[in-house]
């Protein structure tokens, strides 16, 4: 029973350290959207592919949300995205996510990109952002991350 216990707790204090989370709904320490992108990410060569799911694990509907990726790389100079994504920067790209209902699950989204080099390896960041590009100062240390290494293996988070 111990051990059931200590293992639900870990559980929770891993989907809370990679969870993202989405602005507040409602009045300060009410419910919250809380979103998570689950998928996989492979590298060969300096070519990036990245698939995931968008996930509300919260209590609140989010009418529209956007995910932004950031590569620890510069990305290569032109980039063919699917729609709803664009690049943001020298290192990040954008997708829009949508509505997400309460404890909902989005559109699988999927995309590849090439970085300016082949490194070995690259770190992955995943947040979500306002309608502004910001990303809410508090919810800064709650960004998924994923290292990948140039194997062509398939990481998970």
């Amino acid at each position: 029973m111990r051990r059931m216990r200590v293992a639900a707790v870990c559980a929770a204090a891993v989907v809370t350290a990679v969870g993202g989370v989405a602005p507040a709904a409602g009045a300060p320490g009410g419910p919250e959207a809380e979103l998570a992108y689950h998928g996989s990410a492979d590298m060969i060569g300096g070519r990036v592919g990245v698939r995931f799911t968008p996930h509300n694990h919260g209590l609140v509907a989010v009418p529209e949300s956007t995910v932004r990726i950031r590569w620890s790389e510069p990305l290569a100079e032109r980039q063919s995205l699917p729609a709803g994504c664009a690049p943001a920067g020298e290192r990040a790209v954008t997708c829009r996510v949508g509505a997400l209902e309460a404890d909902g699950v989005g559109e699988r989204l999927g995309l590849r990109v090439r970085l300016r080099d082949a490194p070995s390896e690259v770190l992955l960041e995943f947040d979500t952002v306002g309608n502004d590009g910001a990303v809410a100062e508090r919810r800064r240390s709650e960004r998924q991350r994923v290292l990948v290494l140039d194997s062509g293996d398939k990481y998970y988070f």
